[in-house]
């Protein structure tokens, strides 16, 4: 992994991706403002990934995270998304106490596939098939989100329900190029097991980052 290998382990520096004023399009938050800051490096490898250009750390800057902190406190934002990626192969204890010393709310989208860093408002769990959570990480999460391929999704969902809080809100989401096949069989799902919300990518459809 080469440059990835050199990046440092307190936390001072990440491999940023992008960062961007946008509106939150799934889950939980959906439809609110927020500063987004997307952080290289995942091992997770879904197929469907919609960020595979974030997969590699070597292809993205090292920046310094007080520069991350500093973009995120000029936005005008009220809280910060922090996603990749997998944002939690990093230390994110700085990042996070600059974020919150600044008056920001911390939010994380992650599979759950490494140590939880960071001090954080909001949790959304997405647990991944490749590398599943460890069961601490689900007892945080304050979102579930499980991503809906194909009809094996919902036993996967099942399952991380039983690890979950019980505050711990339920979604579950189409995988976007199986919308229209596996819809119909998340409603029904739904219309029977009414502890779950249906999340959609409402960004897409407004074609914004």
């Amino acid at each position: 992994m080469g440059k990835a290998q050199n990046i440092r382990s307190d936390g001072h520096e990440l491999p940023l991706v992008e960062e961007f004023f946008s509106i939150q399009g799934e889950g939980y938050h959906s439809g609110e403002a927020a500063w987004f800051i997307r952080i290289g490096g995942c091992d997770v490898g879904c197929n469907w990934c919609d960020s595979r250009f974030s997969w590699d750390p070597v292809m993205h800057p090292l920046v310094q995270t007080s520069d991350i902190v500093q973009h995120a406190l000029s936005s005008g934002a009220r809280s910060a998304v922090v996603t990749g990626g997998e944002p939690l192969m990093w230390n994110l204890d700085p990042l996070c106490d600059g974020l919150k010393k600044g008056g920001l709310k911390t939010f994380i989208e992650t599979s759950g596939a490494y140590r939880l860093s960071g001090r954080w408002d909001w949790i959304c769990l997405s647990p991944k098939v490749n590398i599943p959570p460890g069961k601490d990480i689900c007892l945080r999460a304050d979102e579930l989100k499980v991503i809906i391929e194909n009809s094996d999704g919902f036993e996967w969902a099942e399952k991380y329900r039983l690890l979950v809080g019980a505050e711990c809100r339920l979604y579950l989401q189409p995988e976007w190029s199986s919308f229209s096949a596996i819809i119909p069989a998340i409603v029904e799902y739904v219309r029977q097991n009414p502890d779950w919300k249906i999340s959609l990518q409402i960004h897409k459809y407004m074609h914004i980052p």
